[in-house]
């Protein structure tokens, strides 16, 4: 099984650069009108904008579980300072625990794999899956699920 949000992820990333370019041209024609006062709230407008998309941390996501492998790209929608590109990739017989972390009434989640090494037990960093639908997270969360139990 393969999942990929890429149409989603290009929905958001349009609607937040467009409301992002209204904000900035509103504060802009605001401040031309000598009206400080309400640019200064367009400011704090668009920081809370932005603070939204920051804490939502959407993320493209694509997941596989097709192979002998589990793999799980992924990157985040709304960065400056350029895209950081992060893979991880396993063999299925060494995942030993996922943690499905819901928050924001179940809208954000975040997905930790714990894996067996030769060393010991190893834990990935957290991946936000707020980017897919309710749907896909479920499928995600079913396919590691029936993947734990054999």
């Amino acid at each position: 099984m393969t999942i990929k949000n890429t149409d989603k992820v290009s929905k958001i990333k349009k609607i937040f650069f467009l409301v992002s370019i209204i904000i900035a041209l509103g504060m802009l024609a605001l401040f031309l009108l000598d009206h400080v006062l309400y640019a200064l709230g367009g400011l704090g407008v668009f920081s809370a904008w932005y603070l939204y998309f920051l804490v939502a941390d959407y993320q493209y996501i694509e997941f596989s579980d097709d192979e002998d492998k589990i793999i799980l790209r992924y990157y985040k929608v709304i960065s400056f300072g350029g895209k950081g590109y992060h893979s991880i990739e396993f063999p299925k017989h060494r995942l030993r625990k996922v943690h499905f972390e819901n928050s924001f009434f179940g809208k954000l989640t975040d997905l930790t794999l714990i894996i067996k090494t030769k060393r010991g037990i190893a834990e990935y960093p957290s991946v936000s899956l707020a980017g897919l639908n309710f749907d896909d997270r479920k499928h995600i969360q079913e396919s590691l699920n029936s993947i734990l139990k054999t």
